[in-house]
């Protein structure tokens, strides 16, 4: 259980929310909705205790797990399997039950034997201590649930592609905390279809406490039995005991309420202040005529305030440069992590003005492909071929391109260091980073907001070829709106990786490549049934 009383929580100088107050007991499932920037990650983040609030407490019953947007934390030399057992730390005794069962195979006199048994006897009991095989089987579903397929569990974690690292962490989160408290953040993302029903159903079944943030509304429709709205422009927050459906009519219902008792208020005041107008010049009614006037001013004092429309940030795309016929290609292309073979014989020739959809399974590649085509990993063969006045404008889903350590305004400049300190602030402000938000150091920010920053990134970069892999992750309705928009519009070259079919539509791709096999064909509708599977 987590009791919050009286919290206000800050970025920097900035308000983020004041006197936030309420609880998360056993069978909550709260949805934590809001635009970006509202602050639902800052306050997940205080919620598991990894951030002190401003003001207010914060307290804990129970165990907490706790899913960041952004999770590199485990040691990539270690396997799958002992990361997600890890969560309930059973890795240490499987490896001690392992290192038992080599020392008895390769024991070679009866002393030897004998000591070996004895440490597998201990380090056994350890091990069904902690819940032995049955946990182990238990692991092991988890992950498959989540798409991760068993000859994955032994491989190193280092070997896995950014969306499988992912599935992992929600594996070990999932795991661990199946009788306390699950705060996750964006658990959906890098999910399949299969995947996410798989999630629905065991968070709908969960009978600890959920807080999630999600922009996945199937996911909280299934799964939510109450809502928490973060309101960004009156720093405070909106209880709903209800279901994800029941709280989008409430919304809609109080909003044309608001908007009835606002018209009912003023037409009355408009009528009190002309009837006072047409009085106050004689002096047997001048007193009634100021009478009136103040009952006009508090009937309007006394109305809700009008809920100001939040901004949206107006998502742009660079002026391509002028380039060849084909800027963009690559030959034979292969990569391996480990043991592991990523890439083979990849071809690809990318036109000035294309469109081209990576399609494939997690851990067939895509993202490698990518980062092998925006330079930041090298092949182990093959080679990219830059044509004619290529520039390249690279977008990670896990925002790799991004200096944690510097601020907003510095990130920026860096990406487009022509431009001045006061275009620099300009282009900030249309992608929402006003005031002080230009100086936050970029490891704080939202996965929303990073994703909008390193959108502001690529705008005056001047690159007709874009490489977007997963641009609409972490985004809000609104914000994905705009990137799809500004896809759309995009005269240049794309390269995509897309869970989101309406990303697919914004893009209009003419061609497919299929991973891992490497076949490339003209885009047909057909395809579009693989873009959820990818």
């Amino acid at each position: 259980m987590i009791t919050v009383r009286d919290v206000e929580l800050r970025a920097g100088a900035r308000l983020l929310l004041s006197d936030v107050s309420f609880t998360v007991s056993p069978g909550d499932r709260i949805g934590l909705v809001g635009r970006n920037g509202a602050g639902k990650t800052t306050l997940l983040t205080a919620l598991a205790g990894r951030a002190e609030p401003a003001a207010g407490t914060i307290t804990h019953t129970g165990p907490v797990g706790h899913l960041a947007q952004d999770s590199r934390a485990a040691d990539p030399a270690g396997t799958v399997l002992d990361r997600i057992l890890a969560a309930r730390g059973l890795d240490t005794a499987l490896r001690r039950l392992r290192a038992a069962e080599s020392a008895m195979a390769d024991a070679d006199d009866p002393r030897g034997l004998e000591r070996a048994m004895a440490a597998y006897a201990r380090a056994e009991a350890a091990f069904q201590a902690g819940g032995g095989y049955g946990a182990e089987a238990e692991a092991a579903r988890v992950a498959a649930g989540l798409g991760l397929p068993e000859r994955v569990l032994t491989g190193p974690v280092g070997a896995l592609s950014g969306g499988q690292r992912r599935r992992v962490e929600l594996a070990r989160i999932l795991f661990a905390g199946h009788d306390g408290t699950l705060l996750l953040d964006e658990p959906t993302n890098h999910l399949d279809a299969d995947s996410l029903t798989w999630l629905r159903a065991f968070l709908a079944a969960h009978q600890g406490g959920l807080v999630v943030i999600s922009h996945d509304t199937g996911l909280l429709a299934d799964v939510v039995n109450r809502v928490v709205h973060l309101d960004a422009t009156r720093a405070t927050i909106d209880l709903h005991n209800t279901g994800w459906a029941a709280y989008l009519a409430q919304r809609a219902a109080d909003a044309r309420r608001r908007t009835r008792e606002r018209a009912n208020a003023e037409r009355k005041a408009a009528a009190l202040h002309t009837q006072a107008e047409k009085m106050k010049a004689r002096s047997a009614t001048a007193v009634m005529a100021r009478s009136m006037a103040r009952r006009a001013d508090r009937m309007l004092a006394e109305l809700e305030p009008a809920h100001r429309t939040e901004k949206v940030a107006r998502i742009r795309l660079p002026e391509p440069q002028p380039c060849g016929r084909m800027p963009l290609g690559a030959i034979s292309l292969a990569k391996s992590y480990a043991d592991h073979q990523v890439l083979t014989g990849v071809d690809l020739a990318v036109d000035r003005g294309a469109r081209l959809v990576i399609l494939g399974l997690n851990g067939a590649g895509k993202t490698t492909l990518l980062r092998i085509l925006a330079g930041a990993v090298a092949p182990d063969a093959g080679r990219v071929v830059h044509g004619r006045g290529l520039r390249i404008g690279y977008f990670a889903q896990e925002h790799d391109t991004l200096d944690g350590a510097r601020t907003v305004r510095e990130n920026l400049s860096a990406a487009a260091p022509h431009l001045t300190d006061d275009d620099v602030r300009r282009v900030l402000g249309a992608f929402l980073f006003t005031g002080d938000d230009a100086d936050k150091p970029v490891g704080v920010l939202s996965g929303g907001e990073k994703t909008r920053l390193a959108l502001a990134g690529l705008v005056h970069s001047g690159a007709n070829v874009l490489l977007l892999d997963e641009p609409t992750n972490n985004l809000d309705p609104a914000s994905r709106d705009e990137v799809l928009a500004a896809v759309g519009c995009y005269p240049g070259a794309i390269v995509m990786v897309t869970h989101d079919a309406g990303a697919i539509d914004a893009l209009r791709p003419d061609r497919v490549l299929l991973l891992p096999d490497a076949d490339e064909d003209l885009w047909s509708e057909e395809y579009r049934d693989l873009v959820a599977l990818s």
